[in-house]
């Protein structure tokens, strides 16, 4: 009997013993399963950041008017995957852009059609780091529907009664424009220049020309309204787009973020989709 209750005594230190080790047992594996479960959710935190600033308040993107349609539809999806965010755009031409952030304008990004007009920001101290070339675009001739004047190259810009919009040399669009004639040997003086690439195509859209040399995105982005006619020599006047955070940025992490996003294969993605060509 006395045998029989100190086993049974033994048991229960057993059983306490053993529950005992079960927790201590338990809380190790809760521990280690912890720095697991660390390990799976870390990723995605740092899938988030990348080691990238965290993205939140106001960002001011200041980015040429052929990016409106691709960047207005991207700043949607940044601000979905960052909801402490907010982006307001400022669209126009790269030149009075560059004018404008040289001038003080309070901005956070610039994403410029043309190297040119991104250097006079960073030659005024205006970049954050060195910009990057994001996408590629090139020209098109663009027409009203059902072509009209029948115009199937360059050459046909210069007929008499042709009435053609040009963007201004000072503008990218209008710059590569003038290097695309150069190559094609075609001397032509338009009817109206424009300050940004939408200017141009709106005077399609409206009748008052003929033809205007815009994007082949721009076309491409109005395809209801226009045709596009492209051309050999849009090969040579093929415009690179830099982008940067600015040096003055109210809010510079949001904008190294939004720089970051641009770049990335979502966003670039959505760039070709549009028609630009990867760098």
């Amino acid at each position: 009997m006395t045998i029989r209750r100190l086993t049974a005594a033994g048991a229960a230190a057993l059983v306490l013993a053993l529950g005992a080790t079960a927790c201590g047992s338990d809380g190790g594996s809760d521990a280690k399963n912890g720095s697991a479960t660390g390990s799976a959710t870390a990723p995605a935190a740092a899938g988030a950041s990348a080691g990238a600033p965290k993205a939140s308040g106001s960002i001011t993107v200041f980015a040429a008017a052929s990016l409106k349609e691709t960047f207005t539809d991207l700043g949607k999806k940044f601000e979905a995957a960052n909801p402490g965010a907010k982006v307001a755009f400022n669209f126009g031409g790269s030149s009075a852009l560059a004018t404008s952030i040289n001038a003080g304008a309070p901005a956070d990004v610039f994403a410029a059609a043309s190297p040119a007009t991104m250097k006079t920001v960073a030659d005024a101290g205006g970049a954050a780091g060195e910009p990057k070339t994001f996408v590629r675009n090139t020209l098109a001739i663009a027409v009203p529907k059902g072509n009209p004047k029948h115009l199937a190259g360059l050459a046909d810009l210069a007929a008499p009664g042709v009435k053609v919009a040009l963007c201004a040399k000072e503008v990218p669009c209008g710059a590569a424009a003038l290097t695309a004639l150069k190559a094609a040997n075609v001397t032509l003086t338009p009817v109206t220049l424009e300050q940004d690439v939408k200017g141009a195509l709106t005077k399609v859209e409206l009748g008052e020309v003929d033809a205007s040399l815009v994007y082949r995105t721009d076309v491409r982005a109005d395809a209801g309204k226009i045709d596009g006619v492209d051309f050999p020599e849009a090969a040579q006047a093929v415009n690179d787009y830099p982008i940067a955070a600015l040096a003055k940025a109210p809010n510079k992490d949001g904008a190294a973020a939004f720089v970051a996003y641009i770049q990335s294969p979502e966003a670039q993605q959505v760039l070709t989709a549009a028609g630009f060509q990867a760098p």
